[in-house]
């Protein structure tokens, strides 16, 4: 019955964000008059299907997301007519491709929305500190509260684990609360022998702090620039990004079922976020690079051509088909 329920949530849970982000492009594309010849949820042959002025929804056997064919979205078919996806001016072209994205931070937003009302989340407030760490050796005591890492303010336990994952070896300073007082702490973080990220061995309390929407919108922004900074330090500084595939995705997913609603929906909200973040990256192929291509059409105020379309989308395809193999090299040997 446990893996029955893990295999439905995965499914459920990729299934759920590719359509929302699909269904992002869907609705830009119709407002901005391009003709959809199919809206699809899943993958492979039609299970049920409708057509409806012109357009065919259908629901497929695979359940794991979905797709918008649009008239006029392949450069070898394009004809230049009216309601054809490449015949748009370049910023309606740029929003159609913002939609999918913008899509999974709304959808992670109101997850979280829920989710803070009803259970609230975890704060920087420590519940354990582990015997000789270096949390321990500096003087933190559960009921302490972390207010900030070197300068940085943290609020949620994501943000201070976040913050802590590029500070291995180094000498950090924490601000930290006890009752109505608060101090500073230097100590020097340590390296999680699995993960290679920094700890100072403390766990969270079980304490859930509830919120409003304001918290949800703030927070999905937060973690991407926490993703952003941690990306970028690693590609200056010539290190490997600890980044996951479908695999890592799905097995993140599947533990937290056995955990309990609250803990799923926390992981799918984090993976839209994620799924919206990698899309908006200036890459060919995903929506980020495309909005790069049409704002060059802007720039140049010339339609680029087809043929320059084909090989910007390949050198994309083999810049993701990179990423995957590497991600799932990580999935597969990280322990």
């Amino acid at each position: 019955m446990t893996i029955l329920i893990q295999i439905l949530g995965v499914a459920f849970g990729f299934g759920f964000l590719i359509f929302i982000h699909e269904l992002g492009h869907f609705l830009v594309a119709k407002m901005c008059k391009v003709r959809i010849l199919t809206f699809a949820f899943g993958f492979g042959p039609d299970l049920i299907k409708h057509t409806c002025k012109g357009t065919k929804y259908c629901i497929k056997v695979i359940p794991f997301g979905g797709f918008v064919s649009m008239a006029g979205d392949d450069p070898d078919k394009a004809t230049g007519a009216d309601g054809e996806y490449l015949s748009l001016k370049w910023h309606k072209k740029a929003w159609i491709a913002l939609a999918g994205p913008l899509s999974n931070y709304i959808l992670a937003a109101f997850i979280l929305a829920f989710v803070f009302s009803i259970w609230g989340f975890k704060s920087s407030l420590v519940g354990s500190v582990v015997e000789n760490s270096p949390a321990a050796q500096a003087g933190i005591m559960p009921g302490d509260k972390i207010k900030s890492i070197d300068g940085i303010a943290v609020d949620t336990w994501s943000e201070l684990t976040s913050n802590l994952k590029d500070k291995t070896g180094k000498q950090t300073v924490f601000i930290v609360e006890r009752g109505t007082h608060s101090f500073d702490l230097n100590m020097i973080v340590a390296k999680n022998p699995v993960t290679g990220f920094g700890v100072i061995g403390i766990g969270p309390s079980t304490v859930r702090v509830k919120s409003g929407f304001v918290e949800s919108i703030k927070y999905p922004i937060r973690v991407t620039d926490e993703n952003v900074r941690h990306l970028a330090n690693k590609i200056v500084s010539f290190k490997k990004p600890d980044i996951s595939g479908p695999i890592g995705v799905m097995r993140a997913m599947a533990s937290t079922t056995k955990t309990g609603m609250c803990n799923y929906l926390e992981v799918l909200a984090m993976i839209s976020v994620a799924l919206g973040l990698f899309n908006l990256l200036p890459i060919p192929m995903v929506d980020g690079g495309m909005i790069v291509l049409f704002f060059i059409e802007g720039i140049i105020r010339k339609r680029i051509s087809a043929k320059a379309v084909q090989v910007y989308s390949t050198i994309g395809l083999v810049f993701i088909s990179g990423i995957f193999i590497f991600a799932t090299y990580n999935d597969l040997f990280r322990k």
